[in-house]
């Protein structure tokens, strides 16, 4: 196994081509994160209604994931490719009319189209990059993939960071002792910084679109393309490693969304501001980044469903010490999540499709894209569990602690399924 290469010379280019496609919606999710904090100080949300951004970005690839697979199907990952782009760049520039009218859902019709396209370029990216070689080492290659997915994020946390977070007035001053027309400008003129970062990324996007069209994409032929749509669909729900594949990474979206999201929260908590919450950010995607080469080499040696179990008992012990202990040294256990999580995506992703036709792959790409739904209802839990006391972060305690840390009992339950998974995974390997 050594010997075979994880990318054959003659699927380079586009392996290249495809592979920016994750750094690129890698730029989307991270963008988006901190979007919950800014829109809940400008517009005066409290975290349950915060948090219906997120709801509706994840809300779209679950929407989406589906009617992409079929598309893709019918026809081909070049033009699903090209219709994902073109429904990412559309949801973005929606964030221009959405801040001359100031109206919150405008902005979230933008997300959720924004996410349909999203949910086209993730469900024909992944098997894509799976078909370009032997099954041996494909989970190798979608890991492979999958590591230029930080690239983006890290690029989307910056911008988020650089260009909104640090310019919002909103979060300088108390709105409750502005008059009216002070707080119409104050909101006027933030809601403009939020646009700002998003109308840019959709004018990247079409850039990015035409790069696609004019290069020549080889096309991975069905082998049997016969079968029924509901056909597979019953098929694929019959194997169990693949249906509890879906449910663990539904489990595991949700968890990465909801330690990333509320970072800003269980920083604030501790009396950090939003900006310098983002540096723990920033360290997070770093860490997240760095742990998807290291576990890339590791898969050579360690099997992937053991490898899944080690670090998923790693979170499971962080995420402990993120509701337990308190001040920064829980807030470094939080951060230090993100490097367990770095292996999950790509090896629940991968390990789900082994041993799938290419027609069973691609409507089971859109079965574990829709399980990215766990990104929407996740964290809008979480945020209910946080407005128990109040709409800040610290105002009653459960259990001895804040509502904040508490909250993080939804990820502790999502990484102990997750290390189920990669238990029986790794003791079917081992058979």
């Amino acid at each position: 196994m050594k010997n075979i290469p994880v990318v054959s010379k003659e699927v380079l280019l586009p392996f290249i081509l495809i592979t920016s496609l994750f750094a690129l919606w890698g730029f989307a999710n991270a963008v988006t994160d901190p979007m919950v904090t800014a829109f809940k100080k400008v517009l005066e949300l409290d975290n349950f209604q915060a948090s219906l951004v997120q709801m509706a970005f994840y809300g779209g690839y679950f929407t989406m994931a589906l009617p992409a697979a079929l598309f893709i199907r019918r026809y081909s990952y070049k033009v699903g490719i090209i219709i994902g782009l073109v429904l990412y760049a559309s949801g973005a520039l929606l964030f221009y009319p959405a801040a001359i009218t100031e109206q919150f859902w405008v902005f979230l019709i933008g997300l959720y189209i924004l996410t349909f396209g999203l949910a086209f370029l993730e469900t024909t990216a992944n098997p894509y990059i799976l078909s370009m070689g032997t099954q041996l080492t494909a989970t190798q290659r979608l890991n492979l993939a999958q590591a230029f997915n930080p690239v983006g994020l890290i690029g989307g946390l910056l911008v988020a960071q650089q260009f909104v977070l640090k310019k919002l007035q909103s979060d300088d001053v108390d709105f409750a002792s502005l008059s009216d027309s002070a707080k119409a400008t104050i909101t006027q003129a933030d809601l403009m910084v939020i646009r700002n970062p998003y109308v840019m990324l959709g004018l990247v996007v079409i850039g990015i679109l035409v790069l696609i069209v004019i290069n020549k994409m080889p096309e991975s032929k069905d082998k049997d393309s016969t079968q029924s749509t509901w056909s597979i669909i019953k098929n694929l729900t019959g194997k169990a490693k693949y249906a509890q594949g879906v449910l663990t990474q539904t489990f595991y979206v949700g968890a990465q969304i909801m330690c990333w999201t509320y970072i800003y929260q269980y920083a604030e908590a501790i009396g950090i501001n939003a900006e310098t919450a983002g540096n723990y950010q920033f360290t997070a995607f770093v860490v997240f980044f760095l742990g998807r080469f290291i576990c890339t080499f590791l898969l050579k040696y360690i099997d992937s469903g053991k490898l899944l179990m080690i670090l998923s008992t790693l979170a499971i012990m962080f995420t402990l010490g993120t509701i337990f202990i308190t001040g920064f040294a829980g807030l470094y256990c939080l951060v230090a999540i993100s490097f367990c999580m770095s292996l999950m995506f790509p090896t629940i992703y991968g390990v789900a499709l082994e041993g799938l036709s290419e027609d069973e792959s691609k409507i089971g790409a859109a079965g574990l894209v829709m399980a990215i739904v766990g990104g929407a209802l996740m964290p809008t839990l979480q945020g209910m569990i946080m407005d128990i006391g109040g709409t800040g972060y610290a105002d009653t305690l459960i259990l001895g602690v804040s509502e904040v840390n508490f909250s993080f009992v939804l990820p502790l339950l999502c990484f102990m399924w997750i290390a189920w998974y990669g238990k029986r995974v790794f003791s079917n390997h081992s058979t």
